[in-house]
């Protein structure tokens, strides 16, 4: 008989409030969806109108709004589906209160983190797509959360950095990127010439249609950086568009290398004298080999 009437309660209950709890499923399964896709979406939309910087800016946000709407959604929607049950909220909202206290206080490094991967991202010091430095590892930025920072290097390995442990960003790539140039040559050069070698290796470069459109202005030569012991270095900077500094730098510098070889511009490498010294008072002249300077005597290193 309790066992009928039970049944018989069920059944009643599903005909006055079953459709209402379906609705309201199958709208907070509607609502999900719609909470990790249309960000994307909207981001697809907005990137033909918007530039490189700001298309990295949107696409690091819509992960975090994504995340941050579908929890929201799946939130609300528990806690309209339990109240529907006929299960009080108060108590249960009251006891969320003291335990989400109680894990603030246990997980202090998953609140720090929080709260660093917010200011990132409000100031804006790291995006999707750039390449940075930070808690001593460096690579491209392949995603950004409110816990961690998600970084790939050179060789492919993946970095996960906690954001609480982030004390210092070196972004190297916002809104554009330098390449400096530490180029030595001989003592006996002419260096206005090498440096006007090196201005033509630079406008080769930029009027060339592969890397052209990646250098945004003429190479600066900065002068005379150091007087080394074998030679001379000229320091230089050029400015490329965000992360393109070493796809440019590596071509500029082989172009340099052949520029140097057809005029005859020397890069010193070390060289060493031997000689069999007597005494003060007695120097012995430099032992030659074959591979020696007829004048100098000089050997390779």
């Amino acid at each position: 008989m309790e066992a009928q009437t039970f049944w018989q309660t069920a059944g009643q209950w599903l005909l006055t409030n079953g459709p209402r709890l379906a609705f309201i499923l199958v709208l907070v399964f509607v609502l999900y969806k719609l909470a990790r896709i249309l960000p994307g979406k909207i981001l697809k939309r907005m990137k033909k109108t918007l530039d490189e910087e700001d298309q990295k800016r949107a696409e690091t946000l819509s992960g975090i709004m994504s995340l941050t709407f579908s929890l929201v959604v799946l939130a609300v929607g528990g806690m309209v589906v339990l109240g529907e049950l006929g299960v009080s909220m108060g108590p249960i909202i009251a006891s969320a209160g003291i335990l989400g206290l109680a894990i603030g206080f246990g997980a202090q490094n998953l609140v720090q983190d929080l709260i660093s991967g917010f200011f990132f991202l409000l100031e804006d010091q790291i995006r999707v797509g750039d390449v940075v430095e930070t808690a001593g590892k460096s690579g491209l930025v392949e995603q950004v959360t409110l816990r961690m920072i998600i970084l790939r290097d050179l060789a492919g390995n993946v970095h996960y950095v906690r954001n609480g442990k982030v004390d210092i960003v070196t972004n190297m790539s916002k809104e554009y990127s330098r390449y400096v140039f530490d180029i030595r040559v001989a003592y006996h050069e002419d260096l206005d010439e090498v440096m006007d070698q090196i201005r033509r290796v630079d406008e080769d470069m930029r009027q060339d249609t592969e890397y052209g459109p990646n250098i945004l202005s003429p190479i600066e030569i900065l002068g005379v950086n150091e007087l080394g012991e074998s030679g001379v270095v000229v320091k230089a900077r050029t400015t490329t568009k965000p992360v393109m500094q070493w796809y440019v730098g590596r071509e500029f510098n082989k172009r340099l290398k052949k520029r140097f070889d057809e005029t005859g511009i020397e890069i010193p490498y070390p060289h060493r004298v031997v000689s069999f010294d007597q005494g003060k008072q007695d120097w012995a002249a430099p032992v030659r080999d074959e591979s020696a300077s007829p004048e100098t005597g000089e050997t390779r290193e």
